[in-house]
């Protein structure tokens, strides 16, 4: 019965699976990822039971990359990309190239061909933009400084690998080698034209997102908003995310993950991109499960046994070169070391690019199965193993201070200074609800300090003379620098209960005594939140109710009073 409906069983097992040693990460406090991989190889074609369709999880998966990257973009301005250009352009270049070097060095050892050996290190320099960006996202580091260089080192790569998967087929004729081992020769004139067409095809799109979807994606959703239908605004995110995504990739060669990401970046400027990232925040969780599934599925656990030396050195390339390469790289342009360590630590891992490339070059003839193999091998571990070298990152740090303390000065990411108001209230969340609340307290003169994820939001407040600071409230400096020590009152605005209770318990611990508010969507929100320290948790759909109760009763009370 499984067998005849793969599309259901696919869908069903793998979340159920995942679900369930996703639970069991979090019950060892190990990140959800390591779970979804594991439910992964337990569906996959080398362990016994239920064997998932790889290919239809594959496609489920590339949904999930397509969500997740427009999430990325609602949170990533046009000017925060210009603004790391500096680094993420001539620094991803430069990384990929050293890596693939390294890539290369791993094939000339094995005795491969100089083109598969090519394809093999090109492989290997490219890291996971899913698996990198869900970590800064867990990790609330998405929105700062360093989070911004990781997500432009990121596009430039993704823009590389559409260039290279496009000029690879013209390229496969000089990689293969005839019988009798002489190199079939080039056109010079087909390899401009098609670099030509590639980089003409990538200019149009990013061109027509600029000029017309900078105005009329925003118009649609502002349009559908008004509608006043949440099912039809939901659909229209969606439709949004999907439908240029799929159109950059049909149009304009552009890959999925890119087009969906512009997509985002340019509703980011939006009143509606925070609402827009909540209506699509669950479905993107549950593909991004399937992302994750459908990658453990390609593993195969005996790769461990047939090629362990050549599977090290490949993980190590992984690990060790794209991570000090990337570190170096951003050491030597002026960064300071926190952003060298998350970039190197962050790039330490492969994913779907990599998967892609394999699968090119076996179906061109350029490389092997044993190549491919070992770079899903590759892959699988270093994803296993990046939640442990991002924890590993702060003694990272310690061993490199000293060396870093003789070295020229460079420039250091500025602490944010502690506000210097004081019984004032602090308000996180600025979105529909918090900027009700925000003019209400604006109006009665209140002081307070804002905190939000939207720059321009922040810009706004800051120029009308509020003192205001973007990022995530979950981290424990930004309710410094709100001086929540001496703050009387919090209002914790967001929609998002977990991430308001951690914000909850380390306002509670910084100041004992001050009277926090929060919001909540259900009863269990609302316990949660109280148990976490919340002195007033307030269920929208309750206050509704209560002010509709209210008017009635006042209705009934001036019915009798009429003459």
């Amino acid at each position: 019965m499984l067998q005849e409906s793969s599309f259901i069983a696919t869908i069903v097992v793998g979340l159920v699976l995942a679900f369930v040693f996703g639970a069991l990460a979090n019950r060892l406090k190990i990140s959800l990822l390591v779970g979804y991989l594991v439910a992964g190889v337990a569906v996959g074609p080398f362990t016994p039971g239920f064997v998932a369709d790889q290919k239809l999880a594959a496609h489920l998966a590339e949904i999930g990359v397509i969500l997740l990257m427009f999430g990325v973009g609602l949170h990533f301005s046009p000017k925060d990309l210009l603004a790391v250009r500096w680094i993420a352009i001539p620094g991803a270049l430069l990384q990929t190239a050293v890596s693939t070097l390294l890539g290369m060095g791993i094939g000339w050892l094995l005795g491969w061909t100089p083109g598969a050996s090519f394809m093999f290190g090109l492989a290997l320099s490219i890291a996971s933009t899913v698996v990198l960006m869900r970590a800064l996202q867990e990790r609330r580091i998405l929105d700062t400084d360093r989070g911004r260089v990781v997500a432009g080192w990121l596009v430039v790569q993704d823009l590389l690998m559409v260039l290279a998967l496009i000029l690879l087929p013209t390229f496969a004729s000089l990689m293969r080698a005839d019988p009798g081992g002489t190199a079939v020769p080039l056109n010079l004139e087909v390899l401009a034209t098609a670099i030509g067409i590639t980089l003409a095809k990538v200019a149009a799109f990013i061109a027509l997102m600029l000029v017309v979807g900078r105005r009329t994606i925003p118009a649609l959703l502002h349009y559908v908003a008004h509608t006043g239908s949440r099912e039809l605004f939901r659909l229209a995110v969606l439709a949004v995310a999907l439908g240029v995504a799929f159109a950059a990739a049909e149009l304009f060669s552009v890959s999925f993950a890119l087009g969906a990401f512009f997509a985002g970046m340019i509703l980011n400027g939006s009143e509606l991109s925070q609402r827009a990232a909540e209506e699509s925040l669950p479905l993107r969780d549950a593909f991004a499960a399937l992302f994750f599934l459908s990658v453990g599925m390609l593993f195969d656990p005996f790769v461990l046994v047939r090629e362990p030396l050549p599977l090290l050195g490949t993980l190590l390339v992984v690990l060790v070169g794209n991570a000090g390469v990337a570190f170096a790289l951003v050491r030597l342009f002026g960064y300071p070391l926190e952003t060298a360590l998350t970039v190197g630590v962050g790039l330490a891992q492969i994913g779907e690019f990599s998967f892609i490339l394999a699968d090119l070059g076996v179906g061109l003839g350029i490389m092997t199965d044993r190549a491919r193999d070992l770079i899903l091998g590759a892959s699988i571990l270093s994803i296993l193993l990046n939640p442990v070298m991002f924890a590993l990152k702060d003694r990272m740090k310690a061993f490199f201070e000293p060396a870093g303390a003789a070295a020229p000065p460079v420039s250091a990411e500025a602490e944010l200074p502690a506000s210097t108001l004081a019984d004032h209230i602090v308000l996180v969340g600025y979105g529909r609800v918090g900027s009700l609340v925000g003019e209400a307290l604006q109006l009665d003169r209140r002081p307070m300090f804002v905190i939000d994820e939207s720059i321009q939001a922040v810009d706004r407040l800051k120029a009308a003379g509020v003192e205001a600071v973007s990022g995530n409230a979950a981290k424990q400096d930004l309710l410094v620098a709100a001086n929540v020590r001496q703050a009387r009152l919090l209002v914790v605005a967001i929609p998002n209960s977990f991430e308001a209770g951690q914000i909850v318990q380390q306002a509670r611990r910084a100041n004992p005594g001050i009277e926090i508010v929060t919001r909540a969507h259900y009863d269990a929100e609302v316990d949660y939140l109280s148990k976490l320290g919340a002195d007033s948790v307030i269920m929208g759909e309750r206050e509704i109710a209560r002010a509709m109760i209210e008017q009635v009763h006042s209705d009934k009370e001036s019915s009798h009073v009429r003459p």
